[in-house]
């Protein structure tokens, strides 16, 4: 029996006495399930500090949903006439954009309810991504194999770039500081176009041996990671283009299926840090945690009905969301993930032995698969002091005119 197959389900609308994650048994991630889509649930976001979450629908609607109740609080409804392929917010959490098969991209106010925009394209919108500045949209558009960029102050299309893939091209999403965008495609091939320089400047051709599915960047634009059909995850050094010497780093046996999501821990956003975690879900209906350094699997989550279509990490790493075509959203609970029998089991099985710090002369712990004579240095040595600045984060709204 798998770690959550025993799971228990919370009710929708907890009680104060009952406000509280259940679990008959230590051995179980304790969860909710989020019911209100009538179709596949493509995307899902953790807003304003975690206390929100967002999620839109092949039923052709954007829900905003509280996280403590788990029910909406407010429906985005009516404006598209098709299935919303993709949602994503602003980072203030103040507007987001959706993707529809209805051939249009809308910019709204999260507050109001409000389309502050909508823009027609030639063919279905397979993705859409704001960029960290909300200066710019990018969208896939199947029509053309293209992507179009939209200026979010005028609604107007600053560029379209016809046949940038060869075949559908199946995500696209724009880098932390909104100056580079990667696509991928069923055309198994990754593009980074220069937003400045209005080129590609990096094309790796069969990236994978099927669909590339989703693309993500780390929180400080270091690292690409690229899920695909062919039940893979890959990351690439995209920062100082590594890759090219000596291929990307592989996350074995990652799913038994089709990979169709992930997402980078948010621990490296404004430093040099690597990202320490990476969540992925697929067609297996599995969720799977990642160590990165490590490159082994942490926990695996089961429990949904169909094929798992996103996930998101809180900031925290605390929770996990993760999308599904069964219709429903599943919120995990991770604060006590570690004291899972199963977890610390894989973890004496994973193994390490410690190594000498030729600086800093101080032990630590290198993994098996490692080698010794290449890693010298501890993890900190290897690593520049980091910044100690952090912006502040955006306040959370009391209350929406459209609840």
């Amino acid at each position: 029996m798998s770690l959550n197959d025993q799971g228990c389900l919370l009710k929708t609308k907890p009680s104060e006495e009952e406000n509280m994650w259940d679990s008959e048994r230590l051995s179980q991630v304790p969860f909710r399930v989020l019911q209100a889509h009538s179709g596949a649930v493509t995307s899902c976001h953790f807003l304003f500090e975690d206390t929100r979450i967002l999620t839109s629908s092949h039923d052709g609607t954007t829900k905003l949903w509280d996280f403590i109740t788990s029910s909406p609080i407010c429906e985005y409804t009516d404006d598209h006439s098709g299935p919303i392929s993709e949602c994503n917010p602003t980072r203030d959490n103040k507007r987001m954009v959706t993707s529809s098969y209805d051939k249009t991209v809308k910019l709204w106010d999260l507050e109001t309810g409000k389309v502050l925009w909508s823009v027609s394209v030639d063919g279905l919108v397979t993705s859409c991504n704001v960029s960290g500045d909300a200066k710019h949209v990018v969208c896939g558009v199947d029509m053309d194999n293209g992507i179009c960029i939209i200026d979010c102050a005028t609604a107007s299309k600053v560029m379209y770039i016809k046949d940038h893939h060869t075949s559908t091209i199946t995500r696209c999403c724009f880098d932390p500081e909104s100056q580079r965008i990667c696509s991928v495609s069923s055309d198994r091939s990754v593009k980074l176009w220069d937003v400045t320089a209005r080129r590609t400047t990096i094309q790796i051709k069969g990236a994978h041996n099927n669909v590339i599915s989703d693309c993500c960047f780390s929180f400080n634009g270091r690292s690409l990671c690229t899920a695909s059909w062919d039940k893979g995850l890959k990351i690439w050094d995209v920062n100082t283009g590594d890759f090219r010497r000596r291929g990307p780093d592989y996350l074995f046996s990652a799913h038994t299926g089709s990979v169709s999501s992930c997402v980078f821990s948010q621990d490296g956003c404004y430093s040099v840090l690597p990202a320490s975690v990476l969540l992925s879900g697929g067609y297996d209906r599995m969720i799977v945690l990642w160590d990165v350094q490590s490159k082994y699997k942490k926990l695996v989550l089961k429990g949904h009905a169909d094929w798992v279509l996103d996930v998101a990490l809180s900031a925290s790493k605390k929770w996990i969301l993760s999308s599904s075509k069964d219709s429903t959203v599943r919120l995990w609970n991770l604060e006590n993930y570690e004291e899972i029998p199963a977890v610390i089991e894989n973890k004496k099985a994973i193994g390490s032995r410690l190594s000498k710090c030729e600086e800093c002369e101080k032990p630590f712990p290198v993994a098996h698969w490692d080698n010794a004579n290449v890693i010298a240095k501890c993890f900190f040595c290897r690593l520049p002091t980091p910044s100690n600045t952090m912006p502040s984060l955006p306040a959370v709204p009391q209350t929406s005119s459209c609840n």
